[in-house]
């Protein structure tokens, strides 16, 4: 029988490796850029991005826990067509469609483009064969998911950790310059704009798929009890948000305090990159691009990891592997288009599918109280979805007039999130329709 030192130990490995597998490329380039564009606004427009970029993902890990790692229950819950369809959704947008292209796409352009000449820039054949290798070796670390937890949790992460350190240590002991001026959308609604950037990580997403990875990793161990899958995931989640908290935290006030030395830039990627170099110098590239890589590479992992076992459990016909080979290919065609055209596709994508799984979540934490009737989560995913889904076509430059008219009553408006009352309206319709049911 395992001693209480290593039964601990073990588990902040679980930790670490769910933090690994949070920390990608978003996580990494978003900050730094809200960090300049918040200015004397960094606290408030933290406080947005921290909600969404920590505490949701945090509250998503504890819900899908609780439904036994696997999402496809939890929407279920709604439907059983709904459930696959919605689950489907997720696991491609933040894996094959969007997410793990971008893992590849940034660790090119910030972790080897830096390093090349002009002219080597200038041409495709780095970036196919960055991301040739990269993807290469995602699948190879994520062909067999047992071990993920002693690859990624005990080796991968540590590594990331501490070259994280070196850059926020040495960005708080000597900082860049002073707090600048708030900028744009950031003068008047900090807030709102804080939280809706913090979509970009795909946390709250990606905290709805990880779960099935934990629970495959905690089987593998011999942990299969459910109460104790439960309480182990929670603690991991616990240690992951920690750690990404610290992460926002640090690579905001590196962006913040940047402004005086290297200017202001609209791509977080070419922030943290010259923000890295002024504090380092040469060697400031080299740590940043260790960064990038490990952090995109244990993220795309965890994401391979988690859609090969998804699909493979809705088609079984077709092997874990082979759904592994499908998904590196087809995400290494995408990645090849550029890390700026993956990022404008898929804002919209995530605007609408965001506060669907976000109101699914949190009604899922409290579906006890309403004994989890499919009415409620139903009618209150329809008013949630009705907003949200024209949020994300606003996103593509398209606006409706009256529709826009008419959702500018409501509460949040301004914020960008009008979807949040509308979602409770409909939760209080459908307990009046479970009541009357029954």
């Amino acid at each position: 029988m395992k001693s209480n030192t290593n039964f601990i130990r073990d588990n902040i490995a679980v930790g670490f490796m769910l933090f690994a597998l949070f920390l990608g490329a978003g996580n990494i380039i978003f900050p730094p850029l809200l960090g300049q564009m918040a200015g004397e606004n960094i606290f408030v427009s933290m406080v947005g991005f921290l909600i969404t970029g920590v505490g949701l993902p945090l509250l998503g890990i504890i819900s899908v826990a609780k439904n036994g790692g696997d999402l496809e229950v939890l929407a279920g819950r709604v439907n059983p067509y709904f459930g696959i369809v919605f689950t489907s959704i997720v696991y491609l947008s933040i894996g094959p469609f969007f997410a793990i292209p971008r893992t590849g796409a940034v660790s090119y352009s910030i972790g080897v483009a830096p390093f090349l000449s002009e002219s080597a820039q200038g041409s495709w054949i780095p970036l196919f064969l960055t991301t040739l290798v990269f993807f290469g070796i995602s699948f190879y670390l994520a062909s067999n998911p047992t071990k993920i937890v002693d690859r990624v949790g005990k080796f991968l992460t540590p590594a990331l950790l501490f070259v994280i350190i070196l850059l926020a240590a040495k960005a708080f002991l000597t900082p860049l310059g002073e707090i600048g001026e708030s900028q744009g959308a950031y003068i008047n609604n900090a807030f709102g704009e804080s939280f809706i950037q913090g979509y970009l990580t795909m946390d709250v997403l990606a905290s709805l798929v990880f779960g099935i990875v934990i629970v495959q990793a905690l089987a593998s161990r011999g942990i299969t009890q459910k109460a104790q899958q439960i309480k182990i995931t929670i603690f991991a989640g616990i240690v992951a948000a920690l750690g990404l908290a610290f992460v926002y935290v640090s690579l905001g006030y590196l962006g913040v305090t940047s402004v005086d030395s290297i200017g202001f830039h609209d791509d977080g990627g070419a922030i943290i990159s010259l923000a890295a170099n002024a504090l380092y110098g040469d060697f400031g590239n080299i740590i940043l691009s260790a960064t990038i890589i490990l952090a995109c590479l244990t993220t795309s992992v965890g994401l391979f990891s988690a859609n090969a076992t998804f699909f493979h459990k809705i088609f079984p016909k077709i092997s874990y592997k082979a759904y592994l080979v499908v998904f590196a290919v087809f995400s290494f065609a995408v990645s090849n288009f550029g890390l700026a055209n993956l990022i404008n596709i898929s804002l919209p994508v995530l605007v609408a599918i965001y506060p669907i799984a976000i109101v699914l979540m949190i009604f899922a934490l409290f579906g006890n109280l309403f004994n989890h009737a499919p009415s409620v989560y139903g009618v209150a995913l329809i008013f949630t979805g009705v907003v949200a889904l024209y949020d994300g076509i606003k996103q593509t430059g398209v606006t409706i007039l009256a529709y826009e008219n008419f959702l500018s009553i409501f509460p949040f408006y301004e914020q960008g999130i009008a979807w949040v009352v509308p979602a409770l309206v409909g939760g209080v319709i459908g307990y009046i329709i479970h009541i009357a049911k029954r």
